[in-house]
Protein backbone atom coordinates (compact mmCIF):
# COMPACT_ATOMS: atom_id res chain seq x y z
CA UNK A 1 0.00 0.00 0.00
CA UNK A 2 2.79 2.40 0.64
CA UNK A 3 4.22 1.46 -2.77
CA UNK A 4 1.22 2.49 -4.36
CA UNK A 5 0.51 5.56 -2.45
CA UNK A 6 4.16 6.45 -3.48
CA UNK A 7 3.56 5.68 -7.21
CA UNK A 8 0.31 7.75 -7.17
CA UNK A 9 1.63 10.66 -6.29
CA UNK A 10 4.74 10.60 -8.26
CA UNK A 11 2.23 10.54 -11.09
CA UNK A 12 0.25 13.36 -9.51
CA UNK A 13 3.53 15.16 -9.42
CA UNK A 14 4.33 14.42 -12.70
CA UNK A 15 0.90 15.26 -14.41
CA UNK A 16 1.07 19.03 -12.41
CA UNK A 17 4.62 19.48 -14.11
CA UNK A 18 3.24 19.10 -17.56
CA UNK A 19 0.01 21.12 -17.14
CA UNK A 20 2.33 23.74 -15.51
CA UNK A 21 5.13 23.50 -18.69
CA UNK A 22 2.09 23.49 -20.65
CA UNK A 23 0.79 26.55 -23.18
CA UNK A 24 -2.74 26.67 -24.01
CA UNK A 25 -3.16 29.39 -26.35
CA UNK A 26 -5.92 32.29 -24.74
CA UNK A 27 -6.08 29.99 -21.10
CA UNK A 28 -3.15 31.88 -19.61
CA UNK A 29 -6.11 35.35 -19.46
CA UNK A 30 -8.73 33.34 -19.33
CA UNK A 31 -8.42 30.13 -16.91
CA UNK A 32 -7.19 32.50 -14.38
CA UNK A 33 -10.44 34.40 -14.87
CA UNK A 34 -12.51 31.87 -14.57
CA UNK A 35 -10.99 30.07 -11.65
CA UNK A 36 -11.26 33.38 -9.69
CA UNK A 37 -14.89 33.59 -10.93
CA UNK A 38 -15.67 30.53 -8.82
CA UNK A 39 -14.13 31.53 -5.82
CA UNK A 40 -16.96 30.67 -3.09
CA UNK A 41 -19.12 29.91 -5.57
CA UNK A 42 -20.48 33.10 -7.13
CA UNK A 43 -19.99 31.49 -10.49
CA UNK A 44 -22.57 28.70 -9.98
CA UNK A 45 -25.15 31.04 -7.80
CA UNK A 46 -24.87 33.65 -10.86
CA UNK A 47 -25.49 30.91 -13.25
CA UNK A 48 -28.65 29.48 -11.06
CA UNK A 49 -30.08 33.13 -11.05
CA UNK A 50 -29.79 33.08 -14.64
CA UNK A 51 -31.24 30.09 -15.32
CA UNK A 52 -34.48 30.93 -12.74
CA UNK A 53 -35.07 33.81 -13.79
CA UNK A 54 -34.78 32.86 -17.71
CA UNK A 55 -35.77 29.76 -17.98
CA UNK A 56 -39.26 27.79 -17.11
CA UNK A 57 -40.31 25.36 -14.52
CA UNK A 58 -38.03 22.47 -15.22
CA UNK A 59 -34.79 25.58 -15.31
CA UNK A 60 -35.63 26.64 -11.98
CA UNK A 61 -35.85 23.31 -10.33
CA UNK A 62 -32.61 22.03 -12.05
CA UNK A 63 -31.30 25.51 -10.53
CA UNK A 64 -32.65 24.37 -6.86
CA UNK A 65 -31.01 21.51 -7.24
CA UNK A 66 -28.01 22.63 -8.28
CA UNK A 67 -27.38 24.77 -5.81
CA UNK A 68 -28.29 22.52 -2.86
CA UNK A 69 -25.63 20.02 -4.42
CA UNK A 70 -23.16 22.70 -4.43
CA UNK A 71 -24.28 23.39 -0.67
CA UNK A 72 -23.65 19.53 0.47
CA UNK A 73 -20.49 19.61 -1.28
CA UNK A 74 -18.87 22.79 -0.31
CA UNK A 75 -20.16 21.63 3.69
CA UNK A 76 -18.24 17.70 2.82
CA UNK A 77 -15.22 19.41 1.11
CA UNK A 78 -14.41 22.23 3.41
CA UNK A 79 -15.49 21.04 6.86
CA UNK A 80 -14.90 17.44 6.60
CA UNK A 81 -12.47 16.13 3.91
CA UNK A 82 -9.59 19.09 4.19
CA UNK A 83 -9.35 18.49 7.52
CA UNK A 84 -9.37 14.75 7.30
CA UNK A 85 -6.44 14.90 4.81
CA UNK A 86 -3.70 17.19 4.90
CA UNK A 87 -1.77 17.73 2.07
CA UNK A 88 0.52 20.99 1.07
CA UNK A 89 -0.24 22.92 -1.68
CA UNK A 90 2.16 22.24 -5.41
CA UNK A 91 4.70 24.85 -5.89
CA UNK A 92 3.82 26.81 -8.11
CA UNK A 93 7.58 27.89 -9.08
CA UNK A 94 6.94 26.16 -12.78
CA UNK A 95 3.71 27.86 -13.19
CA UNK A 96 4.05 31.28 -15.49
CA UNK A 97 3.31 34.25 -13.32
CA UNK A 98 0.48 35.63 -15.40
CA UNK A 99 -1.46 32.25 -14.63
CA UNK A 100 -1.29 32.55 -10.58
CA UNK A 101 -3.68 33.71 -8.09
CA UNK A 102 -2.58 36.94 -6.26
CA UNK A 103 -3.05 35.14 -3.23
CA UNK A 104 -2.75 31.32 -2.95
CA UNK A 105 -5.09 29.28 -0.77
CA UNK A 106 -3.81 28.17 3.04
CA UNK A 107 -6.21 25.13 3.31
CA UNK A 108 -5.19 21.82 2.44
CA UNK A 109 -4.77 21.28 -0.90
CA UNK A 110 -6.50 17.89 -1.04
CA UNK A 111 -9.64 18.08 -2.40
CA UNK A 112 -10.51 20.61 -4.77
CA UNK A 113 -13.03 22.66 -3.17
CA UNK A 114 -13.65 24.41 -6.34
CA UNK A 115 -13.89 21.36 -8.29
CA UNK A 116 -16.47 19.49 -6.14
CA UNK A 117 -18.93 22.71 -6.20
CA UNK A 118 -18.79 22.49 -10.39
CA UNK A 119 -19.08 19.28 -10.58
CA UNK A 120 -22.19 19.70 -7.85
CA UNK A 121 -23.39 22.38 -9.73
CA UNK A 122 -23.13 20.76 -13.57
CA UNK A 123 -24.66 17.32 -12.21
CA UNK A 124 -27.33 18.68 -9.35
CA UNK A 125 -28.64 20.58 -13.03
CA UNK A 126 -28.55 17.55 -14.94
CA UNK A 127 -30.71 15.43 -12.68
CA UNK A 128 -33.59 17.91 -12.93
CA UNK A 129 -32.88 18.60 -16.71
CA UNK A 130 -29.89 16.84 -18.60
CA UNK A 131 -30.15 19.49 -21.46
CA UNK A 132 -29.25 22.15 -19.13
CA UNK A 133 -26.58 19.82 -17.85
CA UNK A 134 -25.05 19.55 -20.70
CA UNK A 135 -24.76 23.42 -20.60
CA UNK A 136 -23.08 23.52 -17.57
CA UNK A 137 -20.48 20.61 -17.70
CA UNK A 138 -18.02 22.06 -19.84
CA UNK A 139 -17.81 25.15 -17.88
CA UNK A 140 -17.77 22.62 -14.93
CA UNK A 141 -14.82 21.07 -16.58
CA UNK A 142 -13.00 24.52 -17.26
CA UNK A 143 -12.99 24.89 -13.65
CA UNK A 144 -11.72 22.34 -12.55
CA UNK A 145 -8.70 22.46 -14.90
CA UNK A 146 -8.42 25.93 -14.37
CA UNK A 147 -7.63 24.84 -10.70
CA UNK A 148 -4.56 22.84 -11.77
CA UNK A 149 -3.73 25.43 -14.48
CA UNK A 150 -3.17 28.17 -12.14
CA UNK A 151 -0.93 25.71 -9.88
CA UNK A 152 -3.26 25.80 -7.16
CA UNK A 153 -3.70 22.00 -6.98
CA UNK A 154 -2.97 18.71 -8.26
CA UNK A 155 -4.60 16.68 -10.82
CA UNK A 156 -5.26 13.97 -7.63
CA UNK A 157 -7.22 16.96 -5.83
CA UNK A 158 -9.54 17.77 -8.37
CA UNK A 159 -10.28 14.52 -9.62
CA UNK A 160 -11.24 13.23 -6.11
CA UNK A 161 -13.33 17.12 -5.43
CA UNK A 162 -15.54 16.07 -8.75
CA UNK A 163 -16.25 12.35 -7.03
CA UNK A 164 -17.28 14.35 -4.18
CA UNK A 165 -19.26 16.68 -5.88
CA UNK A 166 -21.05 13.93 -7.83
CA UNK A 167 -21.99 12.05 -4.81
CA UNK A 168 -23.33 15.09 -3.40
CA UNK A 169 -25.50 15.48 -6.13
CA UNK A 170 -26.27 11.91 -6.61
CA UNK A 171 -27.20 11.78 -2.76
CA UNK A 172 -29.53 14.73 -2.49
CA UNK A 173 -32.14 12.17 -4.44
CA UNK A 174 -32.25 9.92 -1.68
CA UNK A 175 -34.34 12.77 0.34
CA UNK A 176 -35.45 14.59 -2.12
CA UNK A 177 -36.35 12.90 -5.61
CA UNK A 178 -36.03 14.69 -8.74
CA UNK A 179 -38.90 15.07 -11.07
CA UNK A 180 -38.40 12.34 -13.74
CA UNK A 181 -39.16 13.61 -17.09
CA UNK A 182 -42.81 13.40 -18.34
CA UNK A 183 -43.91 10.46 -20.58
CA UNK A 184 -46.23 11.69 -22.64
CA UNK A 185 -47.23 8.43 -24.54
CA UNK A 186 -48.12 6.91 -21.17
CA UNK A 187 -51.46 9.57 -21.01
CA UNK A 188 -54.74 9.00 -22.67
CA UNK A 189 -54.93 11.41 -25.41
CA UNK A 190 -58.15 12.81 -26.57
CA UNK A 191 -59.83 15.53 -28.98
CA UNK A 192 -60.25 18.77 -28.30
CA UNK A 193 -61.00 21.85 -30.67
CA UNK A 194 -58.12 23.52 -32.38
CA UNK A 195 -58.04 27.00 -32.11
CA UNK A 196 -55.71 29.02 -34.21
CA UNK A 197 -54.92 31.62 -32.57
CA UNK A 198 -56.88 31.22 -29.35
CA UNK A 199 -60.16 32.33 -31.68
CA UNK A 200 -63.03 31.35 -29.71
CA UNK A 201 -61.06 30.51 -26.29
CA UNK A 202 -62.50 32.50 -23.16
CA UNK A 203 -59.82 32.72 -20.55
CA UNK A 204 -60.26 34.16 -17.02
CA UNK A 205 -56.88 35.55 -16.09
CA UNK A 206 -56.29 36.34 -12.12
CA UNK A 207 -54.74 40.16 -12.29
CA UNK A 208 -51.74 39.33 -10.15
CA UNK A 209 -50.57 36.26 -12.39
CA UNK A 210 -46.87 37.04 -13.51
CA UNK A 211 -46.21 39.99 -11.87
CA UNK A 212 -43.17 40.23 -9.18
CA UNK A 213 -41.24 37.94 -11.48
CA UNK A 214 -38.15 39.54 -12.69
CA UNK A 215 -37.97 39.66 -16.65
CA UNK A 216 -41.18 38.46 -16.83
CA UNK A 217 -44.28 40.31 -18.08
CA UNK A 218 -48.23 40.15 -16.51
CA UNK A 219 -49.81 36.69 -17.10
CA UNK A 220 -52.66 38.56 -19.39
CA UNK A 221 -50.16 40.32 -21.78
CA UNK A 222 -48.00 36.78 -22.46
CA UNK A 223 -51.27 35.17 -23.18
CA UNK A 224 -52.28 37.97 -25.83
CA UNK A 225 -48.84 37.43 -26.91
CA UNK A 226 -49.05 34.06 -27.80
CA UNK A 227 -53.02 33.81 -28.39
CA UNK A 228 -54.35 37.19 -29.94
CA UNK A 229 -57.94 36.19 -30.55
CA UNK A 230 -58.89 34.94 -27.39
CA UNK A 231 -60.75 36.65 -25.06
CA UNK A 232 -59.48 37.09 -21.47
CA UNK A 233 -61.68 38.27 -18.82
CA UNK A 234 -59.29 39.80 -16.20
CA UNK A 235 -60.31 39.24 -12.34
CA UNK A 236 -59.36 41.68 -10.12
CA UNK A 237 -58.30 41.01 -6.72
CA UNK A 238 -61.69 42.28 -5.41
CA UNK A 239 -63.85 40.67 -7.86
CA UNK A 240 -65.88 37.07 -7.09
CA UNK A 241 -63.81 34.17 -8.80
CA UNK A 242 -66.60 32.18 -8.98
CA UNK A 243 -68.84 34.93 -10.80
CA UNK A 244 -66.49 35.71 -13.41
CA UNK A 245 -66.19 31.79 -14.42
CA UNK A 246 -69.59 31.36 -14.55
CA UNK A 247 -69.65 34.25 -16.92
CA UNK A 248 -66.90 32.68 -18.80
CA UNK A 249 -68.45 29.15 -18.83
CA UNK A 250 -71.49 30.83 -20.66
CA UNK A 251 -69.22 32.52 -23.11
CA UNK A 252 -67.34 29.86 -23.81
CA UNK A 253 -70.49 27.31 -24.68
CA UNK A 254 -71.77 29.43 -26.89
CA UNK A 255 -68.44 29.84 -29.02
CA UNK A 256 -65.67 27.20 -29.45
CA UNK A 257 -66.54 25.18 -26.08
CA UNK A 258 -63.43 26.02 -24.37
CA UNK A 259 -63.00 27.46 -21.15
CA UNK A 260 -59.01 29.23 -20.56
CA UNK A 261 -57.70 29.68 -16.41
CA UNK A 262 -54.47 30.96 -15.50
CA UNK A 263 -53.62 31.26 -11.84
CA UNK A 264 -53.11 28.79 -9.11
CA UNK A 265 -53.96 25.41 -8.16
CA UNK A 266 -57.33 26.78 -6.31
CA UNK A 267 -58.42 29.02 -9.11
CA UNK A 268 -57.88 26.03 -11.91
CA UNK A 269 -59.75 23.65 -9.18
CA UNK A 270 -62.76 26.09 -9.52
CA UNK A 271 -62.32 26.47 -13.20
CA UNK A 272 -62.08 22.33 -13.88
CA UNK A 273 -65.28 22.16 -11.62
CA UNK A 274 -67.24 24.55 -13.68
CA UNK A 275 -65.61 23.16 -16.99
CA UNK A 276 -66.56 19.70 -16.08
CA UNK A 277 -70.21 20.58 -15.26
CA UNK A 278 -70.85 22.32 -18.57
CA UNK A 279 -69.34 19.80 -20.74
CA UNK A 280 -65.98 22.35 -21.64
CA UNK A 281 -62.64 21.41 -22.40
CA UNK A 282 -60.09 23.04 -20.41
CA UNK A 283 -57.19 25.58 -21.36
CA UNK A 284 -54.90 25.86 -18.21
CA UNK A 285 -52.30 28.42 -18.04
CA UNK A 286 -49.71 28.07 -14.85
CA UNK A 287 -50.04 31.63 -13.18
CA UNK A 288 -49.70 30.45 -9.79
CA UNK A 289 -46.85 29.80 -7.47
CA UNK A 290 -46.22 25.82 -7.76
CA UNK A 291 -48.65 25.17 -10.65
CA UNK A 292 -48.76 21.29 -9.54
CA UNK A 293 -51.97 20.76 -11.71
CA UNK A 294 -50.28 22.38 -14.82
CA UNK A 295 -47.12 20.43 -14.01
CA UNK A 296 -49.18 16.83 -14.07
CA UNK A 297 -50.95 17.70 -16.95
CA UNK A 298 -47.23 18.51 -19.38
CA UNK A 299 -48.83 21.87 -19.36
CA UNK A 300 -45.51 23.52 -18.10
CA UNK A 301 -45.41 26.61 -19.63
CA UNK A 302 -47.78 29.13 -21.24
CA UNK A 303 -46.31 28.05 -24.36
CA UNK A 304 -47.17 24.82 -23.95
CA UNK A 305 -50.57 25.38 -23.45
CA UNK A 306 -51.39 28.02 -26.11
CA UNK A 307 -49.42 25.14 -28.46
CA UNK A 308 -51.60 22.53 -27.21
CA UNK A 309 -55.07 24.95 -27.97
CA UNK A 310 -53.95 25.14 -31.37
CA UNK A 311 -53.20 22.05 -32.36
CA UNK A 312 -56.20 20.20 -30.12
CA UNK A 313 -53.86 18.42 -28.49
CA UNK A 314 -55.69 17.02 -25.01
CA UNK A 315 -55.32 14.48 -22.51
CA UNK A 316 -58.14 12.89 -20.24
CA UNK A 317 -58.40 13.71 -16.41
CA UNK A 318 -60.62 12.26 -13.37
CA UNK A 319 -62.25 15.25 -11.26
CA UNK A 320 -62.40 14.15 -7.42
CA UNK A 321 -65.62 15.78 -5.45
CA UNK A 322 -66.03 15.98 -1.58
CA UNK A 323 -69.55 15.30 -0.49
CA UNK A 324 -71.33 15.53 2.99
CA UNK A 325 -73.37 12.89 4.94
CA UNK A 326 -76.53 14.23 2.43
CA UNK A 327 -74.74 14.05 -0.67
CA UNK A 328 -74.78 17.75 -0.87
CA UNK A 329 -71.64 18.95 -3.29
CA UNK A 330 -68.80 20.89 -0.70
CA UNK A 331 -65.86 21.37 -3.04
CA UNK A 332 -63.82 19.25 -6.11
CA UNK A 333 -60.37 18.77 -6.19
CA UNK A 334 -57.87 18.22 -8.68
CA UNK A 335 -54.91 17.41 -6.75
CA UNK A 336 -55.00 16.99 -3.42
CA UNK A 337 -57.23 16.67 -0.12
CA UNK A 338 -56.25 16.67 3.24
CA UNK A 339 -57.40 16.96 6.96
CA UNK A 340 -55.23 17.11 10.39
CA UNK A 341 -52.00 18.33 10.35
CA UNK A 342 -51.30 17.92 6.61
CA UNK A 343 -52.23 21.56 6.00
CA UNK A 344 -50.33 23.29 8.38
CA UNK A 345 -47.39 20.86 7.25
CA UNK A 346 -47.40 21.99 3.78
CA UNK A 347 -47.59 25.65 4.80
CA UNK A 348 -44.82 25.25 6.69
CA UNK A 349 -42.76 23.33 4.33
CA UNK A 350 -43.33 25.65 1.13
CA UNK A 351 -41.90 28.28 2.79
CA UNK A 352 -38.90 26.14 3.16
CA UNK A 353 -38.34 23.89 -0.08
CA UNK A 354 -37.02 26.29 -1.86
CA UNK A 355 -33.81 26.57 -0.18
CA UNK A 356 -33.50 22.75 1.55
CA UNK A 357 -35.50 21.43 -0.73
CA UNK A 358 -38.78 19.30 -0.67
CA UNK A 359 -37.87 16.62 1.66
CA UNK A 360 -36.17 18.22 4.19
CA UNK A 361 -38.59 21.20 4.43
CA UNK A 362 -41.05 18.60 4.63
CA UNK A 363 -39.03 16.49 7.64
CA UNK A 364 -38.51 19.59 9.15
CA UNK A 365 -42.15 21.00 8.84
CA UNK A 366 -43.26 17.98 10.02
CA UNK A 367 -41.21 18.13 13.31
CA UNK A 368 -42.44 21.39 14.37
CA UNK A 369 -45.98 20.92 13.73
CA UNK A 370 -46.02 18.12 15.66
CA UNK A 371 -44.89 19.96 18.97
CA UNK A 372 -48.22 21.25 19.41
CA UNK A 373 -50.77 19.05 17.32
CA UNK A 374 -53.85 16.86 18.73
CA UNK A 375 -54.93 13.87 16.86
CA UNK A 376 -57.84 13.38 15.50
CA UNK A 377 -60.77 10.78 15.97
CA UNK A 378 -62.73 9.65 13.40
CA UNK A 379 -64.31 6.56 11.04
CA UNK A 380 -62.70 5.86 8.26
CA UNK A 381 -65.34 3.57 6.02
CA UNK A 382 -66.85 2.94 9.45
CA UNK A 383 -63.35 1.92 10.86
CA UNK A 384 -62.75 3.61 14.17
CA UNK A 385 -58.96 5.48 13.96
CA UNK A 386 -56.35 8.05 15.45
CA UNK A 387 -54.97 9.86 13.25
CA UNK A 388 -52.25 13.04 12.65
CA UNK A 389 -53.30 13.41 9.28
CA UNK A 390 -55.05 11.84 6.48
CA UNK A 391 -54.10 12.83 3.01
CA UNK A 392 -56.00 12.31 -0.53
CA UNK A 393 -55.09 12.63 -4.20
CA UNK A 394 -56.62 12.57 -7.28
CA UNK A 395 -54.35 9.63 -8.31
CA UNK A 396 -51.60 7.82 -7.33
CA UNK A 397 -48.92 10.24 -6.25
CA UNK A 398 -44.89 9.80 -6.53
CA UNK A 399 -42.77 9.21 -4.37
CA UNK A 400 -44.98 7.53 -1.48
CA UNK A 401 -44.53 9.75 1.78
CA UNK A 402 -45.29 13.28 3.31
CA UNK A 403 -43.74 15.11 0.06
CA UNK A 404 -45.59 13.70 -3.02
CA UNK A 405 -44.37 15.48 -6.10
CA UNK A 406 -46.35 14.42 -9.31
CA UNK A 407 -48.42 11.65 -11.04
CA UNK A 408 -47.76 9.81 -14.24
CA UNK A 409 -51.64 9.40 -14.84
CA UNK A 410 -54.43 11.27 -14.49
CA UNK A 411 -57.41 9.36 -15.18
CA UNK A 412 -56.53 6.11 -13.17
CA UNK A 413 -60.20 7.04 -11.45
CA UNK A 414 -58.73 5.81 -7.80
CA UNK A 415 -57.90 8.27 -4.82
CA UNK A 416 -54.55 7.90 -3.18
CA UNK A 417 -55.16 7.67 0.16
CA UNK A 418 -52.39 8.39 2.72
CA UNK A 419 -52.45 8.25 6.63
CA UNK A 420 -50.60 8.51 9.45
CA UNK A 421 -51.45 6.60 12.95
CA UNK A 422 -51.63 8.54 16.52
CA UNK A 423 -52.88 5.70 18.15
CA UNK A 424 -49.70 3.46 18.04
CA UNK A 425 -46.79 3.14 21.00
CA UNK A 426 -44.64 6.08 20.51
CA UNK A 427 -46.52 7.28 17.57
CA UNK A 428 -45.09 10.80 17.57
CA UNK A 429 -41.43 9.88 18.27
CA UNK A 430 -41.04 7.06 15.21
CA UNK A 431 -43.11 9.04 13.04
CA UNK A 432 -40.49 11.56 13.52
CA UNK A 433 -37.43 9.22 13.26
CA UNK A 434 -38.73 7.70 9.96
CA UNK A 435 -39.51 10.75 8.75
CA UNK A 436 -35.82 12.03 9.50
CA UNK A 437 -34.44 8.67 8.01
CA UNK A 438 -35.97 9.38 4.84
CA UNK A 439 -38.04 5.80 5.71
CA UNK A 440 -42.09 7.06 6.28
CA UNK A 441 -43.07 5.13 3.60
CA UNK A 442 -41.68 1.95 5.52
CA UNK A 443 -43.00 2.84 8.96
CA UNK A 444 -46.01 1.07 10.47
CA UNK A 445 -47.38 4.36 11.62
CA UNK A 446 -47.81 5.52 7.61
CA UNK A 447 -50.67 3.76 5.56
CA UNK A 448 -51.16 3.99 1.83
CA UNK A 449 -54.20 2.90 0.16
CA UNK A 450 -55.67 3.30 -3.62
CA UNK A 451 -59.84 3.09 -3.45
CA UNK A 452 -62.38 4.44 -5.68
CA UNK A 453 -64.14 5.96 -2.61
CA UNK A 454 -64.05 6.81 1.27
CA UNK A 455 -66.42 7.65 3.40
CA UNK A 456 -65.05 9.64 6.71
CA UNK A 457 -67.66 9.95 9.62
CA UNK A 458 -67.55 11.55 13.31
CA UNK A 459 -65.39 14.57 11.82
CA UNK A 460 -65.92 16.30 15.51
CA UNK A 461 -62.33 17.48 15.64
CA UNK A 462 -61.92 18.72 12.32
CA UNK A 463 -62.87 22.74 11.41
CA UNK A 464 -60.99 22.79 7.86
CA UNK A 465 -60.72 20.71 5.20
CA UNK A 466 -57.57 21.47 2.77
CA UNK A 467 -58.16 21.54 -1.22
CA UNK A 468 -56.15 22.55 -3.84
CA UNK A 469 -54.35 25.05 -1.34
CA UNK A 470 -57.61 26.24 -0.74
CA UNK A 471 -59.94 25.67 2.85
CA UNK A 472 -63.28 24.85 3.06
CA UNK A 473 -64.97 24.22 6.92
CA UNK A 474 -66.10 20.51 7.43
CA UNK A 475 -68.63 19.06 7.91
CA UNK A 476 -69.24 15.77 10.20
CA UNK A 477 -69.12 13.20 7.61
CA UNK A 478 -67.26 13.89 4.06
CA UNK A 479 -67.78 11.53 1.04
CA UNK A 480 -64.66 11.46 -1.64
CA UNK A 481 -65.42 10.37 -4.57
CA UNK A 482 -64.32 10.62 -8.85
CA UNK A 483 -65.68 11.08 -11.81
CA UNK A 484 -62.63 9.38 -14.03
CA UNK A 485 -61.84 10.86 -17.07
CA UNK A 486 -64.86 13.56 -17.26
CA UNK A 487 -62.07 16.30 -18.11
CA UNK A 488 -60.61 17.09 -21.09
CA UNK A 489 -56.98 19.39 -20.59
CA UNK A 490 -54.92 20.14 -23.47
CA UNK A 491 -51.61 19.71 -23.20
CA UNK A 492 -49.03 19.47 -26.00
CA UNK A 493 -47.89 15.99 -27.37
CA UNK A 494 -44.39 16.52 -27.86
CA UNK A 495 -42.48 18.43 -25.35
CA UNK A 496 -41.53 21.73 -27.17
CA UNK A 497 -37.97 22.68 -25.08
CA UNK A 498 -38.02 25.46 -22.85
CA UNK A 499 -35.62 27.26 -24.68
CA UNK A 500 -37.75 27.00 -27.96
CA UNK A 501 -40.77 28.04 -26.15
CA UNK A 502 -39.01 31.14 -24.62
CA UNK A 503 -37.83 32.40 -28.56
CA UNK A 504 -41.03 31.90 -29.33
CA UNK A 505 -42.81 34.59 -27.48
CA UNK A 506 -40.13 36.59 -27.94
CA UNK A 507 -40.84 36.76 -31.64
CA UNK A 508 -44.52 35.87 -31.75
CA UNK A 509 -44.88 39.82 -31.94
CA UNK A 510 -43.61 39.43 -35.31
CA UNK A 511 -46.62 38.01 -36.58
CA UNK A 512 -47.63 39.96 -40.06
CA UNK A 513 -50.51 42.09 -40.19
CA UNK A 514 -52.75 40.03 -42.30
CA UNK A 515 -52.69 37.41 -39.84
CA UNK A 516 -50.73 34.45 -41.83
CA UNK A 517 -47.93 32.71 -39.68
CA UNK A 518 -44.95 34.22 -38.59
CA UNK A 519 -41.45 32.43 -39.74
CA UNK A 520 -40.84 31.11 -36.38
CA UNK A 521 -44.75 30.08 -36.41
CA UNK A 522 -44.32 28.37 -39.50
CA UNK A 523 -40.74 26.27 -38.38
CA UNK A 524 -43.28 25.52 -35.42
CA UNK A 525 -46.47 24.00 -37.06
CA UNK A 526 -43.78 21.76 -39.06
CA UNK A 527 -41.78 20.68 -35.96
CA UNK A 528 -45.24 19.34 -34.78
CA UNK A 529 -46.86 17.72 -37.62
CA UNK A 530 -46.15 14.77 -36.89
CA UNK A 531 -48.30 14.51 -34.33
CA UNK A 532 -51.28 15.61 -35.87
CA UNK A 533 -52.30 12.36 -37.24
CA UNK A 534 -51.80 10.63 -33.93
CA UNK A 535 -54.99 8.30 -32.99
CA UNK A 536 -56.99 9.82 -30.29
CA UNK A 537 -60.12 8.86 -28.25
CA UNK A 538 -63.15 10.43 -26.23
CA UNK A 539 -63.26 10.30 -22.92
CA UNK A 540 -65.56 8.29 -20.99
CA UNK A 541 -67.65 9.96 -18.71
CA UNK A 542 -67.87 7.50 -16.26
CA UNK A 543 -66.18 4.16 -16.35
CA UNK A 544 -64.60 1.19 -13.69
CA UNK A 545 -61.58 1.63 -11.74
CA UNK A 546 -58.63 0.38 -13.50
Amino acid sequence: MPRRRTHLSRLDHAWFERVAAAHIPGADQALPALSKAANHGRLWFASAATLAALGGPKARRAARRGVGSLALASLTTNVVAKYAVRRHRPSNDRVPFVRRPAKTPWTSSFPSGHSASAAAFAVGVALEAPRYGAVFAPLAAAVAFSRVYVGVHYPGDVLAGCALGVAAAAVTCYWWPPRPPLVRDSRTRVEAPALPRGAGLVIVANSGSGKGVPGRIPAHEHLRILLPEAEILIRDQDDDLMEILDKAVVRAGRSAGVLGVCGGDGTVSAAASRAAEAGLALAVFPGGTLNHFALDAGADTFEDTAHAVQHGEAVRVDLAHVADGDGTPVTDFVNTFSIGLYPELVRRREKLEDRLGKWPAAALSLLSVLRDATPLNLRVDGEPRTLWLLFAGNGHYYPDGLAPSHRPHLDEGLLDIRTVDADARLARTRLAISTLGGALNRSRVFHTQRVEKLTLDGLTDVDLLAHDGETTASPDTLRLTKSRGVLTVYSPAADLGEIRQQFLTATAHLTPPDGSPSPWQQLRLRGASQWRGRPTARPDREGPAR
